[in-house]
Protein backbone atom coordinates (compact mmCIF):
# COMPACT_ATOMS: atom_id res chain seq x y z
CA UNK A 1 0.00 0.00 0.00
CA UNK A 2 3.35 2.23 0.83
CA UNK A 3 6.63 2.09 1.01
CA UNK A 4 10.12 3.51 0.76
CA UNK A 5 13.41 2.32 0.64
CA UNK A 6 16.24 3.57 2.58
CA UNK A 7 20.36 2.69 2.24
CA UNK A 8 19.68 1.14 5.57
CA UNK A 9 16.40 -0.43 5.54
CA UNK A 10 12.77 -0.58 4.04
CA UNK A 11 9.53 0.73 5.76
CA UNK A 12 6.22 -0.54 4.28
CA UNK A 13 2.85 -0.16 4.68
CA UNK A 14 0.78 -3.29 3.94
CA UNK A 15 -2.04 -4.71 4.17
CA UNK A 16 -2.68 -8.94 5.11
CA UNK A 17 -5.52 -11.02 4.95
CA UNK A 18 -6.20 -13.00 8.03
CA UNK A 19 -4.86 -16.27 6.81
CA UNK A 20 -1.50 -15.37 6.51
CA UNK A 21 0.76 -14.82 9.30
CA UNK A 22 3.22 -11.45 9.89
CA UNK A 23 5.92 -14.49 9.56
CA UNK A 24 4.64 -15.29 6.70
CA UNK A 25 4.31 -12.77 5.08
CA UNK A 26 7.46 -10.73 6.12
CA UNK A 27 9.38 -14.29 5.35
CA UNK A 28 8.17 -14.48 1.64
CA UNK A 29 8.85 -10.63 1.18
CA UNK A 30 12.59 -11.07 2.19
CA UNK A 31 13.00 -14.36 0.67
CA UNK A 32 11.99 -13.54 -2.48
CA UNK A 33 13.44 -9.80 -2.72
CA UNK A 34 16.86 -11.45 -1.30
CA UNK A 35 16.85 -13.68 -4.24
CA UNK A 36 15.93 -11.00 -6.92
CA UNK A 37 19.05 -8.93 -5.94
CA UNK A 38 21.49 -11.98 -5.69
CA UNK A 39 20.13 -12.92 -9.34
CA UNK A 40 19.82 -8.82 -10.39
CA UNK A 41 22.98 -7.20 -8.76
CA UNK A 42 25.48 -10.10 -7.97
CA UNK A 43 25.00 -12.29 -11.15
CA UNK A 44 23.75 -15.25 -9.01
CA UNK A 45 21.95 -17.43 -10.94
CA UNK A 46 21.03 -20.33 -8.31
CA UNK A 47 22.19 -22.35 -5.30
CA UNK A 48 21.03 -19.45 -2.63
CA UNK A 49 21.86 -21.48 0.39
CA UNK A 50 24.39 -19.86 3.35
CA UNK A 51 23.82 -16.27 1.63
CA UNK A 52 21.83 -13.84 3.76
CA UNK A 53 21.08 -10.52 2.67
CA UNK A 54 18.40 -8.88 5.04
CA UNK A 55 18.57 -8.90 8.55
CA UNK A 56 16.43 -11.84 10.57
CA UNK A 57 14.71 -9.49 12.52
CA UNK A 58 11.59 -7.00 11.90
CA UNK A 59 9.61 -4.64 13.21
CA UNK A 60 5.79 -4.94 13.09
CA UNK A 61 2.77 -2.77 14.29
CA UNK A 62 -0.50 -2.49 13.80
CA UNK A 63 -2.06 0.49 11.92
CA UNK A 64 -6.01 0.21 12.67
CA UNK A 65 -7.18 3.89 12.62
CA UNK A 66 -3.93 5.90 12.05
CA UNK A 67 -3.30 4.34 8.44
CA UNK A 68 -3.13 8.12 7.20
CA UNK A 69 -0.42 9.04 9.93
CA UNK A 70 1.59 6.02 8.66
CA UNK A 71 1.14 6.41 5.34
CA UNK A 72 2.27 9.88 5.61
CA UNK A 73 5.51 8.83 7.71
CA UNK A 74 6.36 6.64 4.58
CA UNK A 75 6.55 9.33 2.28
CA UNK A 76 8.32 11.93 4.73
CA UNK A 77 11.58 9.41 4.78
CA UNK A 78 13.10 10.65 1.87
CA UNK A 79 13.01 14.42 2.64
CA UNK A 80 13.61 13.89 6.54
CA UNK A 81 16.81 11.79 5.38
CA UNK A 82 18.14 14.12 3.19
CA UNK A 83 17.24 16.86 5.72
CA UNK A 84 19.68 14.67 8.32
CA UNK A 85 22.54 14.26 4.98
CA UNK A 86 22.19 18.30 4.58
CA UNK A 87 23.08 18.87 9.00
CA UNK A 88 25.34 16.45 8.84
CA UNK A 89 27.56 17.56 5.67
CA UNK A 90 27.03 21.12 7.21
CA UNK A 91 28.53 20.20 10.63
CA UNK A 92 31.72 18.59 8.78
CA UNK A 93 32.36 20.90 6.85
Amino acid sequence: MEGHLQADHVHVLLSIPPKYSVAQIVGFIKGKSAIHIARTYIGQRKNFSGMSFWARGYFVSTVGTDEEVVRAYIQMQEKEDKRLEQLTMFHRG
